[in-house]
């Protein structure tokens, strides 16, 4: 089962830079895309269910803002949308679709980098969604998780071009590269770590400073997996090679 995830910055943007061309060429099971900045009213058919596949959406109340969207080949068994928490659905940032025994959360986290109330945002978000949604989740029996997404954090020095200089910067706060930590003590895996060990990797670069062509980038885009799911892990990779936004796309293959 192929799985990729995608901050498309834009999805009506993508789409004119080539989206549906690398779509067609990758053949997924499922594509998730991240800050998808539109509703479907203003979406045509071929943007909201490309090339024959399901379409799922979850947008936010504030029209060219955020928004999640879930591809797949055949129509997902369950769809939630958001983790029941008015102050954060609002913003349109959460997917949960069922795919045969596996449930799959698409996830845009949000950015702290704007002031310190942003960053509280972002740091209840992730308590949210690791202290109430994951076991509320196993309770039920949805233990074989995928997580993908834009987290907005990189997890390791190793994870981004310039640890040193960043370390003071929301993105790299102790406290969110802590959660991290967290979430794999809570029995998840960083797929794209069992494959790859080395420096400069990265899946989001800055625009402005043109840092994508020096590869100065940071490493915010993940698929992480419950433990129960390490058997099924055949491979993790990112894409830096592929245009279109600021980030480029992560992808995993499960058994």
């Amino acid at each position: 089962m192929k799985l990729l995830s995608w901050n498309v910055n834009g999805v009506r943007a993508a789409w004119k830079k080539g989206f549906g061309d690398w779509f067609k060429k990758e053949k997924a099971d499922v594509v998730c895309l991240q800050e998808t900045k539109a509703q479907p009213d203003q979406l045509t058919p071929d943007i909201l269910n490309p090339f024959g596949q399901h379409g799922e959406w979850h947008w936010g109340e504030k029209k060219g803002y955020s928004g999640v969207a879930t591809f797949s080949k055949s129509a997902p068994a369950r769809v939630e949308r958001g983790f029941g928490i008015k102050e954060f659905d609002n913003e349109g940032r959460v997917l949960a679709t069922k795919h045969g025994d596996l449930t799959l959360f698409n996830i845009y986290f949000p950015n702290g980098k704007r002031d310190d109330g942003r960053l509280k945002f972002k740091m209840d978000f992730y308590e949210a969604f690791l202290g109430e949604v994951i076991p509320r989740y196993r309770r039920r029996g949805d233990d074989k998780i995928v997580i993908c997404g834009d987290v907005n954090t990189a997890h390791k020095d190793i994870d981004l071009a310039r640890p040193k200089e960043n370390r003071g910067v929301s993105g790299f706060l102790p406290q969110e590269c802590a959660w991290i930590d967290r979430l794999l003590a809570a029995g998840f895996i960083d797929t794209f770590r069992e494959f790859e060990k080395g420096p400069g990797h990265y899946s989001w670069w800055d625009q402005q400073s043109r840092a994508r062509e020096r590869n100065v980038g940071w490493r915010i885009d993940y698929f992480f997996i419950s433990e129960n799911l390490r058997p099924r892990l055949k491979k993790a990779w990112l894409e830096p090679e592929v245009m279109g936004s600021d980030h480029c796309p992560a992808g995993v293959e499960l058994a």
